[in-house]
């Protein structure tokens, strides 16, 4: 197997990736903020690391992923003010969203979901590392920062011009602009929202809570270890969040924060990127309540590459929807057969040798997608010849099980459903028999009552197919 290429936004080179010990990526994923329903820009992300997940573990390499939920934050505590409730009572309910829709997405369950209001033990003791090491300062708002100029290697990220920063200025709110370049905030000296909303701690530095970039460092090096084979998110978080978390992170501890950094580009729409502000944003329950399912979702961002923008359309939603029926449709037809020929095999094997080829550059999940239609053509094809090869049809199918379990496109209706399976094949055999004592009354029953249960049926001169429309 080849080496597994992946792009580095730290170096801004294609790399050859495995886990430093050789077995288990340590893998973290910034997750959300949960004061609203995560939106179709966001899952974007999200699915882009379950499409890396998956393709880590068709390596062989087992994978710990840590997927932070920031639950303390200025959105947050503004919210809870709006709606007088705590902090707790407005994320919960978020937090709740976020895993159905994750589920309702296929997306596979990170090994850790941390809480940041669950951290702030570490988090404090990361500041108070700073503040000993002579990075770290409080400021005469009682907030403390952390000094960028203190650490060299600060922007390296997202190669900022450090000539541009205004040494000293200090950036205090959770809410970044581009722009910001300054000491950024730790530790925030509490507020009365703050109290109000119960997002407060005692801290060495008064009454508190931590800043939003700590969060992330703090959980991923308590978890992970103080170097992480592997940190993603989207582009968006490259600066000035993941130059701050390096900044931390490294400046406490005197080694490297992540081997690798990867991101995913926007979701737009109409050519916009999705965010809230500009009312644009989909979420996965207007998805639900249109019918498009996971499969056809799933699809639709992977037949894009996950560092190309990527516009979501109805007509680009329609086209994945019937994508996915005809992966359906084969899916289908695979279980269904009996035999195939060695031709089936061959085209099983390319199938297996071009996806892996194409995961393993830089997840390039369209060449690979574009693998398995073509491996769909060609197993009609000889599926067609009405071959008697078990050994082959056995191939075709765990080939296409091993890809399929990387991009997870199979329509929830093709999960397979043994009894239906039998209860269709007795049926057909019982029509079979009646038409051949030409009893067409009793054939044309068979067929409605086939027709009820969602199972439309086609006469061919090679047999009788069948599949599950509805």
């Amino acid at each position: 197997m080849p080496d597994f290429q992946l792009y580095n936004s730290l170096t801004r080179e294609i790399e050859p990736f495995a886990p430093a010990d050789g077995h288990t990526v340590r893998f973290y994923a910034c997750g959300p903020t949960v004061y609203n329903p995560a939106h179709l820009g966001n899952f974007r992300t999200f699915l882009f690391e379950d499409l890396l997940r998956r393709v880590l573990r068709m390596r062989g390499w087992s994978v710990e992923q840590v997927m932070n939920l920031t639950d303390v934050d200025d959105k947050i505590i503004k919210r809870a003010t709006e709606q007088h409730k705590t902090i707790r009572q407005v994320t919960d309910p978020v937090i709740v969203t976020f895993h159905a829709d994750r589920e309702y997405l296929r997306i596979q369950r990170a090994e850790h979901y941390p809480r940041a209001t669950d951290f702030i033990p570490q988090m404090i003791d990361l500041v108070s590392r700073l503040e000993a090491k002579g990075v770290a300062y409080k400021a005469e708002d009682g907030s403390v920062y952390f000094a960028i100029d203190k650490f060299p290697g600060y922007g390296k990220l997202s190669q900022l011009d450090t000539r541009e920063i205004r040494a000293g200025a200090r950036v205090a709110q959770d809410d970044y602009a581009k722009e910001n370049a300054q000491d950024f905030a730790l530790w925030k000296a509490a507020k009365p929202e703050d109290e109000a909303s119960e997002a407060v701690w005692d801290s060495p530095w008064g009454r508190g809570r931590p800043g939003w970039h700590l969060e992330c460092s703090a959980m991923a090096m308590s978890i992970l270890g103080e170097t992480i084979d592997l940190h993603a998110g989207g582009i968006d978080l490259v600066f000035p969040h993941h130059d701050d978390e390096i900044a931390q992170s490294e400046a406490a501890t005197g080694k490297p924060f992540a081997r690798f950094w990867c991101h995913g580009e926007f979701l737009l729409t109409d050519g916009a990127k999705m965010a809230k502000r500009v009312g644009n944003v989909s979420n996965v329950s207007d998805l639900r309540a249109n019918g498009v399912s996971a499969a056809a979702l799933r699809h639709f961002m992977f037949s894009t590459h996950y560092r190309k923008q990527l516009n979501l359309s109805g007509e680009a939603l329609e086209g994945s929807i019937e994508a996915v029926r005809r992966v359906g449709d084969f899916a289908e037809r695979l279980e269904r057969e009996r035999g195939g020929t060695s031709a089936l095999a061959e085209a099983a094997e390319t199938l297996l040798v071009e996806s892996t080829t194409a995961f393993g550059d830089d997840l390039n999940a369209p060449r690979a997608m574009g693998a398995m239609f073509e491996f769909i053509t060609a197993a009609n094809r000889e599926l067609d010849k009405r071959g008697t090869d078990a050994e082959a049809l056995a191939r075709a199918r765990e080939a296409f099980r091993q890809v399929n379990a990387v991009f997870d496109v199979i329509p929830e209706r093709v999960v397979e459903d043994a009894a239906l399976s039998r209860w269709v094949e007795s049926q057909l055999a019982a029509r079979t028999a009646a038409r051949q004592r030409r009893d067409f009354a009793e054939a044309d029953a068979v067929r409605k009552a086939l027709e009820e249960k969602g199972i439309a049926i086609e006469d061919s001169p090679s047999g009788t197919r069948w599949k599950k429309v509805r």
